[in-house]
Order: structure tokens, then C-alpha cells, then sequence
């Protein structure tokens, strides 16, 4: 299939985070005019904004796919949605969080979406996970995500064991 590499991070810190995530992926795979090329390990880390919440964890996904930028956003919010998404308050605990990093070269900047991902320079929960994906990854502006990486500050960031992750369904 011919499309775009696109990354999406996904996190979550409620109602049992590692399963949420698992059923996240398994849900990516299945997304029409989509493959899912590669899985990162999953993160712990300290939750971004208020700090009376559970630590999040985090990972990411290549995938490859024809949907146009909006079209995935809203696959991607119809995913939080089946997870019981509430977005109650900025920043907060949450089910499942999946947001569009990066989509192929392109800069998209839309009332509903800004591509790169704005605050993907400040999370080291999405630097790293997309490093393990694809280590000499650069943004459409030819940064690369290793030197970004290396500039964020760090979040108390913990890769957790394989086999505290439940295995993901892979597409074909």
C-alpha cells in the first residue's frame, strides 16, 4: 500500500492504562486505508500539568496509511471516544489520549490540528517512543527527533518490561 508514515503518540493513566493502550493499538491496526508498521515499548512518566493524578504511560505507532490528516484525526478521536475519553480539563488524567505527531513531511496547521504535534520538542514520553521507532526520524523542518531528544528536559521517564505489557495485535 502506498500512503503516508504517520506517528501517533497514545497515553493514558486511568482505568487500567497498559490494557487501554493494548486495545488502542489493536484499534489503530484495524483503521481502514491503514497498516500499523511498528509498535514502540511503552514509558512511565510523571503527568504534564497538575500533579495530583497517576503517572502516565505512554508509547507510539508508525503507521502507514492514505487518510488524509483531518480524516485521521477524526479516527483517532473516535478511538478516544470508545475509550470513554472526557476532555474535563487541560492536561488531567484521562482513559486514552491519541494525538497525530507527525504525518509524513507535511506541516499542517488547522483550526482542529497542528502537525507537527506543537509540544512535541517538550515530552521526552514522545521523543523517546519515537526514536525506538525510527531512530534517524526528523521533523518536516529537518530537525531530527534525536537532537530534540536530547534538548528536552527530562519527565521522570521509566521504558517498563516487556512483560508488564499486554501483547498487540498486529495487522497483516
Amino acid at each position: 500500500m502506498n500512503g503516508v508514515e504517520a506517528y501517533i503518540g497514545l497515553g493514558s493513566n486511568l482505568a487500567e492504562p497498559l490494557q487501554q493502550l493494548a486495545r488502542a493499538i489493536a484499534a489503530l491496526a484495524a483503521l481502514p486505508h491503514t497498516t500499523l508498521v511498528a509498535q514502540s515499548p511503552f514509558y512511565a512518566s510523571r503527568p504534564v500539568g497538575p500533579q495530583d493524578q497517576p503517572d502516565f504511560i505512554n508509547g507510539a505507532v508508525q503507521l502507514r496509511t492514505t487518510l488524509p490528516p483531518l480524516a485521521l484525526l477524526d479516527e483517532l478521536q473516535r478511538i478516544e471516544q470508545q475509550h470513554g475519553r472526557e476532555r474535563s480539563q487541560r492536561w488531567g488524567p484521562r482513559t486514552l489520549d491519541l494525538d497525530l505527531l507527525l504525518y509524513g513531511d507535511q506541516v499542517v496547521h488547522h483550526p482542529r490540528l497542528k502537525v507537527p504535534h506543537v509540544e512535541l520538542h517538550n515530552r521526552d514520553f514522545v521523543l523517546q517512543p519515537l526514536l525506538d521507532l525510527t531512530p534517524t526520524l526528523r521533523t518536516p523542518s529537518g530537525r531530527s527527533v534525536a537532537a530534540l531528544r536530547q534538548q528536552c528536559a527530562d519527565n521522570n521517564l521509566r521504558r517498563l518490561q516487556p512483560a508488564a505489557c499486554p501483547p498487540v495485535p498486529h495487522s497483516a
